[in-house]
């Protein structure tokens, strides 16, 4: 009996003291997850950057907004709040998509791959085709940082991002320049995302839209994607600036009247995210390129005709070639066929220095392959053809070398033309005010973002511009 006692007590002692401990462990537990979730919490949220491309906007459009009758009060904020560089020398070609790229790489084209807006396309096969695809693109983005840090993404019509690695992501693309167009940029657009926003914005108005109204919309579905969604990096491009001067020249009343607009846009963008992310918002706005006035045109596509390195058939249509121009605006590089072709390289090189040795044919400069590709620009041409300012190239297959134009405007020549000079401009917590940075180089730009909101970006060639 007395040993029965004995071990119901053992059972009974062992019993507490495994319920102690099972209940030490259960407090543990929830213990550590309560600091757990207590860290969590406690942790601040990332940074929030908002980076709006205004195309084709030229930095003393806001730098002399008074000399030339901008009311910009939106922007002029950037230059009393924040820090801007009074000139961005971009990339060859100084067009959209290849300096966009290079806007949220920090590498030139030859480096990223987006060597132009239009794919090379000598007997024109691809039905106008853009250079609209991200698996095109050869190095890390702004995107791909943000993505590693773990922080969500956006971007609104800026130009390369079909196929992007973008949390909500809404391409500039288009095709048929139909209303197929839209269904085409549903399929290619984040699933869903247009459906949700169109039931409270109305119809997005993408594709190859780059009117004002255009740009207004976009900037309403920016400022639903950051309500919503709240990304961490949102990325924004604006055409309609662009689309006028071309119509118009810089600086005309129609261009400036655009450029309103598009600063109360950016008015409306700034106060939503800094209202989203008070104390951690960051806005930077960005050109891709500046402008010149135009009103003459340099066709070189009869010359390649008549030195028999373009053959067209009947109908005029190109059924073979040796050499042949890749026109971007102001300016146009050379790709022969066979870049070993030594009687072909040398007639082309005689055939350039006779253009360029007459004043009269407006051009700046003919760079060689081995400069032009020191300049980062067009890996696969031969030589590089850039106008003087008020010059535009042809792309006519037939017709007059020179000819006078209505006004208007262009880019695409070298970058470092003073009226091709990129914009940039930047506020946010810890940036320093009023401080101009001189001259850059577009490859600074996103560097300094990355390094702004905490990002790395290692394969950057820019320099970061701010401690």
């Amino acid at each position: 009996m007395h040993t029965m006692n004995i071990l119901k007590n053992f059972r009974i002692a062992r019993s507490r003291r495994l319920r102690f401990l099972i209940g030490l462990g259960v407090f543990g537990v929830a213990a550590a997850f309560f600091f757990l979730a207590n860290g969590l919490a406690q942790q601040p949220s990332p940074p929030l950057l908002v980076v709006i491309s205004v195309d084709g906007m030229r930095p003393d459009y806001i730098t002399e907004a008074d000399s030339h009758g901008a009311k910009v009060p939106n922007l002029r904020r950037f230059l009393k709040e924040g820090t801007y560089a009074e000139g961005v020398v971009g990339v060859v070609p100084t067009v959209t998509y290849p300096s966009h790229t290079t806007l949220v790489t920090g590498v030139w084209p030859a480096k990223h791959g987006i060597f132009a807006n239009t794919t090379f396309d000598p007997l024109q096969q691809n039905q106008g085709g853009w250079y609209w695809y991200t698996e095109d693109i050869r190095v890390p983005t702004l995107w791909d940082a943000a993505a590693r840090a773990g922080r969500t993404t956006a971007s609104i019509q800026w130009p390369v991002t079909v196929g992007a690695h973008i949390t909500w992501d809404i391409p500039e693309f288009w095709r048929a320049s139909t209303p197929d167009d839209a269904k085409l940029l549903r399929a290619v657009s984040t699933p869903g995302l247009l459906e949700e926003a169109r039931k409270e914005l109305g119809e997005y108005r993408g594709g190859i839209d780059t009117s004002a109204a255009g740009d207004e919309n976009r900037g309403q579905y920016t400022e639903w994607i950051l309500e919503k969604k709240h990304p961490a990096l949102l990325t924004l491009h604006l055409s309609s600036l662009d689309h006028i001067e071309h119509e118009t020249g810089p600086f005309s009343p129609e261009a400036l009247a655009v450029l309103e607009s598009i600063d109360a846009t950016i008015g409306k963008i700034r106060a939503t995210a800094e209202r989203l992310a008070p104390g951690r918002a960051y806005l930077a706005v960005v050109s891709d390129h500046g402008f010149v006035r135009t009103d003459a045109q340099l066709n070189l596509f009869p010359l390649f005709r008549e030195a028999q390195l373009i053959a067209v058939n009947e109908k005029g249509k190109i059924t073979e070639w040796k050499a042949m121009p890749w026109v971007t605006g102001g300016s146009a590089s050379i790709i022969l066929k066979d870049p070993n072709d030594t009687e072909t390289l040398s007639r082309v090189r005689e055939l350039l220095a006779r253009v360029a040795s007459d004043p009269a044919n407006g051009v700046d400069r003919i760079l060689e392959a081995e400069e032009l590709h020191k300049r980062g620009g067009y890996p696969p041409a031969s030589f590089f053809v850039g106008l003087k300012p008020g010059w535009r190239t042809g792309t006519s297959l037939d017709g007059p070398v020179l000819s006078k134009t209505k006004i208007g405007g262009t880019h695409g020549a070298m970058p470092d033309l003073p009226d091709l000079y990129a914009s940039f401009f930047l506020v946010g917590p810890g940036v320093p005010a009023a401080k101009p940075l001189g001259t850059i180089d577009m490859r600074d730009v996103a560097p300094t973002l990355a390094h702004e909101v905490g990002l790395a970006l290692p394969g950057a060639d820019g320099k970061i511009l701010l401690p």
